[in-house]
């Protein structure tokens, strides 16, 4: 693979030597380096109790995490224009994955959801590829078919063609949260893609309809949205683990007990280094690192964003969209993580990126970082893709 990457150039191998966009990269380390501190300090009374090692988690953590950079340096050598092109087999790609967890004897169950495929001691959350697959082929869908998206209503409605039985997979698993932050990302494409307000709006409409459908069709949805709303009503029963974050956050005060002295993570938080690491996060380091934590997801996915709006910039309309993709993914996961630890949403099973424990979340974390490093350097680099012509209105803030 290393010798086929070889000729193209990259931010890894560039006349300037390393070349990568600092702010992001910083800021996705610092929150890479977080995790693996609290992965650690969230797991050790459950890893000493289930495996007989406190520092069971933080090594699998660990070899996640060197498989993530490992995957990150290899996407940095893969030019933008190499994902374009296989943008449709990437889609297949996110079909086949999501097929395949829902036959007998290949999806793994946990928790009663049928979300993994195992590999021997490790398990591979396909939702998590199928996202940023799903972003990849719509960047592409909106580059060729710009104008049809823009002043059509077919343009407009054939994504969804593709969208809609992707989230149904997903719903099959159960995945509800996938299902959410997939599909608000890819609205949130078609909007920055040019979709026209009033078309938007109805989308919006639509979905929350949907939404409210699908929690009444299903009542282990109708209970969780009951009990998110009181959780004390029932606090030993389906209200356990929200109450459990809620008391995190009222012991860790204003600074916090201290890094390793949370008391929740000692069985009372379940799944305290999975989808509530930020409750554990909270009670250690109190409200100023939880708001510090909060402040540093910020500035990456704006940044993100930026890189987006700066590719848009240099007339790179897939990269751009990619990167906007990415970094909803990045805000929709994180904004629905920390609603469900802080009460203001009903509980779903999603990690917090580049933070929580999971295999799947931390390499496509790595990867989706890498590519939004590699959207930087084309835009400062190559400049614009070589089908587009300029033309002296490009140059009129010059003169």
């Amino acid at each position: 693979m290393f010798s086929l990457l070889r000729p193209y150039p990259s931010p890894l191998a560039s006349r300037n030597g390393i070349d990568l966009d600092f702010p992001l990269l910083a800021g996705c380390l610092a929150l890479l380096g977080l995790g693996l501190v609290m992965i650690t300090s969230a797991s050790s009374e459950v890893a000493a109790a289930q495996a007989g090692n406190p520092l069971y988690y933080m090594i699998r953590h660990l070899i996640y995490l060197v498989i993530g950079i490992v995957s990150c340096g290899v996407v940095l050598m893969i030019p933008m224009a190499t994902w374009q092109r296989f943008g449709g087999m990437l889609l297949i790609a996110a079909f086949v994955v999501l097929i395949m967890v829902l036959i007998p004897g290949i999806g793994r169950e946990v928790n009663g959801s049928l979300r993994w495929i195992g590999f021997g001691l490790f398990n591979v959350q396909p939702s998590e590829l199928a996202k940023v697959f799903v972003v990849i082929y719509l960047a592409g869908y909106l580059v060729r078919r710009q104008d049809e998206v823009r002043h059509s209503w077919m343009g407009f409605f054939k994504p969804f063609i593709v969208l809609l039985p992707l989230a149904g997979l997903l719903l099959r698993e159960p995945d509800f949260g996938a299902t959410v932050v997939m599909m608000g990302a890819a609205a949130a494409m078609l909007f920055l893609g040019g979709v026209g307000l009033f078309r938007f709006v109805l989308m919006v409409v639509v979905a929350v309809g949907a939404v409210f459908v699908l929690v009444q069709t299903q009542e282990y949805r109708m209970q969780r949205l009951i009990t998110f709303t009181d959780p004390w009503a029932d606090q030993f029963g389906s209200g356990y683990q929200l109450t459990q974050a809620l008391i995190a956050f009222g012991r860790g005060g204003w600074f916090g007990l201290g890094l390793g002295n949370s008391i929740q993570k000692q069985f009372y938080l379940p799944e305290a280094h999975t989808d509530f690491v930020f409750a554990v996060l909270a009670e250690e380091l109190g409200l100023v690192g939880a708001l510090a934590t909060v402040g540093l997801f910020l500035f990456v996915c704006i940044r993100g964003l930026y890189i987006g709006y700066w590719a848009e910039q240099a007339k790179q309309y897939f990269s751009a969209y990619v990167a906007y993709g990415l970094s909803m993914l990045w805000i929709g996961q994180f904004l629905i993580n920390i609603g469900v630890n802080v009460g203001l949403l009903p509980t779903k099973g999603l990690t917090l990126p580049f933070l929580s424990y999971g295999g799947s979340s931390l390499i496509i974390c790595c990867v989706s970082m890498a590519l939004l490093l590699r959207i930087e350097w084309e835009r400062r680099t190559l400049l614009v893709d070589e089908e587009v012509e300029f033309t002296e209105e490009d140059f009129a803030d010059v003169r």
